[in-house]
């Protein structure tokens, strides 16, 4: 089709945008869902089939998905320029459904609608043609009226994978098609609101607003109409007004105002709804034609003294990108999914959401006014691939751009957008799209987005990159600024307030060293806080060879271009099961932050609108993790400050370690949580000492063979060979827990992170030195009352460096081991300094006294608790789609690694240490590119360090971890533990 081809035709007989409203009259159900199993050839196939609606071609066996994150899915197959679609390969699919139209809508105009189709659609109704649409994320409707008959009707759609549009749809995402949303159709009274604008001015301190609503009015006959307006708080009318006499002929606009005084204000904290109800009466009988409802919330949004603000207040926004997706269905998700979508993110902190990018599905507005969130909507607009090649700017070809024949195309899509999502108060800014370069193109659509709309600002990012139309953005956006990039910019007299709309990308082990944009709210107020990039892993449910279900990502079905697992970076799974980074944000954004002393705490509350008392106070005492004292309070702290408390705990006097822990807690059930629900917590730690000095009585037997060293104990044994040049025997009660050679480890599984900033490239040396360490000396020890094993290792770097290791044996069966190393000039710095053992699989259960409960490491650490924790090493291994580092908890104090009935082995400390208990090993890990690729489990990998280098996560393609978090290689390090039965 000709229509295909051409950027300037990207619609034909489509019915304009308009407001999403409900409306009923007449006692007749205006909508007839057209959902559910249609007739379906792929390529015109003479075998009709059929196919799930709303759903994916892909999805149900027709074509394949493919992901692609900048390039667009042709390249490598096909030369075309913007605007061309492939020749050889445009797969479409042909939709067939038989309807019968309503009785009750006999002699009315009868119309259709397609919520979502990717990525054009051509209408037939009966064999006739209908319509041509394109914008794969607003809704498509035609009017069918004339092509209708009595009885049985056929609809036919003609769905295309690409289309010209196809060039503004370059987003992050898997490439499908299909019909993914709803489709139904209806009808309306014989006079009909067909558009309303709700907007309203909040004035004397917000306690004055005056209530606007435009309205446009159909009509098939001129008709006299009396126009009611109803404010409905929880059902009561708290505001009434009346139009009589209201002639309507075709198609009026009709403005009605009202003033109401001390309005319930919405915003994210207190989402506080009205309902708009809108009657047209007959002027003549009094009889109702239509009744229309809209929820509406009194909220004023602004860019007052360079600073965003929500009802006069600054506003940080705490958000996340969020792609609508599914691992089963991809982007036709559920009214199910979206609920939990919505539950996750208040049960976490989150106060926002970005629509990345572009409109979602209708109802998530609704849940967003309904629940609290504000949304960043974007039009659907991305041209990546025109623009940037590799990663660097290429803009010979770049669209829209100034290019005359995109303009009217991509205006339309904003206009698509804004009609229908304008009644939402959780829309708070307009997004022009994304990653679409600059020009004077998308400088019209935000004035034309201005010009519609006063009570929203407009956001775009691009103009970071092309500064000729730096007015198209009335916030500095940016994306994955490093934290001296963001404050360079604030430092410099900004005009602007600044914006992260993606940062901390969540791929894999990831979102390390978040704290440190979280620290800039306090610091500068034109700072505005951001959106983690992404909410969810774009991951498909697939059969791994084995006929088991496992996460696929790009490439793994045969999709080529790809670019693999680019498209699994959120902080929940693919099957909406949270990953361990969630718990790091949860308390770096949560709007209460406690500090915590020996005598006092301090709540500090960031909120804008809520006083601390509507949650509980809890307060504990700990003693070695466990709970000694806990009481309740109410601690009343107003919304933007700060207030001290004074702690009533009984005095303790025995040695310990003490945790004071305060936390705030959900007073009753909500919709997103339980009753109890934790918020946010501090902690203090502190302890009670008196040096008592261990009694040490009798000694090791040391048996100093020809070819191996022996410790023996009434209920340890341990041989050191002198041959293999390490551990290869630790028995405790005559059980063994050593599987091979222990040396020590400088290595770790990369992470996605470490991948993307070459780190294995730069650090191999590491890799090599925890492979390939020789044993150049070794000496047996008798001690008054130990005997010790001391091992020298030479490490294969360059230089060549050397550290020790040291097993000293005591009577009672412990096992003091000791690591060093000196430092060296001119080498990487190390991932990790530490040891690994292989021990029996049998101990899988893990308790340990710590940070916790969720994995943690050095910049990633915020959100983990000082405690008593369990879980087992199946349970530890993070499910990142690609097999990598995970599972790591600092500030051990001891662990327990046992089997199921409780036997096993203690690591303990004076100083903490890091460690990690999982079914596989770091080479094991290392080596699979899928879980299922891993082998099957045959030992617990226990690996004990002193310390492991962060995660990172300013990106994922290039990001280096924080100098303070780096394991530097010219640095001494040196740690001790104690091994020994549990029991």
């Amino acid at each position: 089709m000709e229509n295909l081809h051409n950027p300037k035709v990207f619609k034909i007989n489509r019915l304009s945008a308009h407001s999403a409203h409900k409306y009923q009259g007449l006692n007749i159900e205006w909508k007839k869902c057209l959902n559910g199993v249609w007739d379906f050839s792929y390529c015109d196939s003479p075998n009709w089939t059929k196919i799930q609606v709303p759903g994916h071609m892909e999805l149900q066996g027709y074509g394949d998905p493919q992901y692609v994150n900048t390039m667009y899915p042709w390249d490598g197959r096909e030369n075309l320029e913007p605007g061309e679609v492939p020749k050889e390969f445009n797969p479409f699919g042909i939709y067939k459904k038989e309807i019968e139209v309503p009785k009750d809508w006999k002699n009315r105009p009868i119309y259709i609608s397609f919520q979502g189709v990717e990525s054009c659609l051509e209408l037939y109704c009966n064999g006739e043609f209908v319509g041509y649409s394109e914008d794969s994320f607003t809704p498509s409707e035609f009017d069918l009226t004339q092509y209708l008959k009595d009885g049985k009707n056929e609809i036919t759609a003609k769905v295309y994978k690409w289309c010209s549009g196809s060039w503004l749809e370059d987003q992050d995402f898997w490439r499908f098609a299909g019909i993914f949303r709803d489709v139904y159709l209806y009808s309306v009274p014989d006079v009909h609101v067909r558009d309303m604008f709700i907007t309203s001015d909040l004035s004397s301190g917000f306690k004055k607003a005056n209530l606007k609503n435009i309205l446009k009015i159909q009509s098939y006959e001129e008709t006299l109409v009396d126009v009611e307006m109803e404010l409905l708080d929880k059902g009561e009318v708290v505001l009434k007004v009346e139009e009589k006499n209201v002639k309507v002929d075709k198609d009026i606009k009709l403005e009605l105002n009202k003033k109401l005084e001390n309005p319930k204000l919405w915003s994210a904290e207190k989402p506080n709804l009205y309902d708009v109800r809108v009657i047209i009466k007959n002027s003549e009988t009094g009889k109702v034609i239509e009744e229309c409802s809209q929820k509406f919330g009194f909220r004023k949004f602004e860019i007052s003294d360079k600073i965003m603000k929500i009802n006069g207040e600054r506003i940080v926004f705490k958000g996340v990108n969020r792609h609508e997706f599914n691992c089963y269905r991809g982007r036709a998700v559920t009214e199910e999914d979206m609920i939990w979508d919505i539950k996750f993110l208040k049960a976490n902190n989150f106060n926002s959401v970005r629509t990345s990018h572009y409109p979602n599905q209708t109802r998530w507005y609704e849940l967003c006014d309904e629940y609290g969130l504000y949304v960043i909507d974007e039009v659907n607009l991305e041209t990546h691939g025109t623009w940037q090649i590799l990663g660097l700017p290429c803009t010979e070809k770049v669209i829209p751009n100034n290019n005359p024949e995109w303009l009217e195309n991509i205006i339309d899509r904003a206009k698509s957008m804004f009609e229908r999502d304008k009644n939402y108060p959780s829309v708070v800014i307009w997004s022009c799209g994304n990653e679409s370069f600059g020009g004077e193109n998308l400088f019209k659509m935000s004035e034309f987005l201005r010009s519609l709309d006063k009570t929203r600002v407009i956001h775009y990012e691009g103009v970071f990159w092309d500064r000729r139309y730096d007015k198209t953005s009335d916030m500095e956006s940016r994306m994955y600024a490093k934290v001296y990039e963001i404050e360079k910019y604030l430092q410099e007299t900004p005009e602007k307030p600044f914006l992260l709309c993606e940062y901390s990308h969540a791929m894999g082990n990831s979102n390390g060293g978040l704290h440190k944009y979280t620290e800039l709210e306090k610091k500068y107020p034109m700072y505005q806080g951001g959106f983690i990039w992404d909410y969810i892993d774009q991951s498909l449910m697939k059969k791994d060879p084995f006929g088991n279900d496992y996460l696929a990502f790009g490439g793994d079905f045969g999709d080529r271009p790809t670019d693999y697992n680019f498209c699994v970076n959120g902080i929940v799974y693919g099957d909406r099961r949270p990953s361990p980074k969630v718990q790091e944000i949860k308390q770096l954004f949560s709007d209460y932050k406690i500090n915590v002393d020996e005598k006092t705490f301090t709540i500090d509350n960031q909120s804008l609108f809520t006083n601390c008392n509507e949650y509980n106070t809890k307060v504990k005492l700990l003693k070695n993790g466990v709970k000694i004292f806990e009481e309740i309070l109410e601690c009343s702290v107003k919304p933007l400050s700060e207030k001290e408390f004074k702690l009533n705990l009984p005095k303790v006097k025995e040695n310990g370690e003490y945790t004071i822990e305060v936390s705030l807690h959900l007073k009753e059930e909500r919709f997103y949580a339980p009753k109890d629900h934790e918020i946010c917590f501090g902690q203090k730690v502190y302890k009670v000492e008196k040096k008592l000095k261990e009694k040490l009585e009798g000694k090791p037997i040391l048996i100093n063979g020809g070819f191996n060293i022996g410790i023996q104990t009434k209920n340890m044994e341990l041989i050191f060979s002198k041959a293999y040049g390490g551990l290869i025997s630790l028995k405790f009660c005559g059980k063994q827990f050593v599987d091979g050679v222990v040396m020590p480890n400088f290595w770790r599984a990369s992470t996605d992170n470490d991948r993307g900033n070459k780190m294995p490239f730069r650090y191999a040396q590491w890799k090599l030195a925890s492979m390939y360490a020789k044993m150049t000396n070794v000496e047996a020890i008798e001690k008054e009352n130990s005997v010790e094993i001391k091992a020298i290792y030479e490490l294969p770097t360059n230089p060549i460096t050397t550290c020790e290791l040291i097993y000293e044996g005591f009577a009672n069966g412990k096992l003091k081991v000791s690591m060093s190393y000196d430092g060296a000039e001119n080498l990487p710095d190390m991932p990790l300094f530490g040891m690994s053992y292989k021990i029996p699989k049998e101990y899988s259960e893990i308790k340990w006294y710590g940070m916790g409960p969720d994995e943690n490491y050095i910049d990633r650490v915020h959100g983990a608790k000082l405690g008593i924790f369990e879980t087992d090493v199946n349970r530890n291994m993070s499910e990142y789609v690609i097999p990598q580092e995970c599972g790591n908890r600092i500030g051990t104090r001891w662990a327990e690694i046992t089997d199921k009935t409780g036997f096993g082995l203690r690591i303990s400390s004076e100083d903490s240490f890091e460690f990690s208990a999982l079914p596989y090993t770091v080479s094991e890990i290392e080596s699979a590119y899928h879980h299922y690729e891993l082998p099957k489990s045959h030992c617990t990998a226990l690996n004990i360090n002193k310390v492991q280098m962060g995660v990172g996560g300013d990106d994922s393609w290039g990001a280096l971890i924080h100098d303070e978090y780096l394991v530097p290689s010219n640095k001494k390090y040196e740690f001790n533990y104690i091994l020994e039965c549990n029991i």
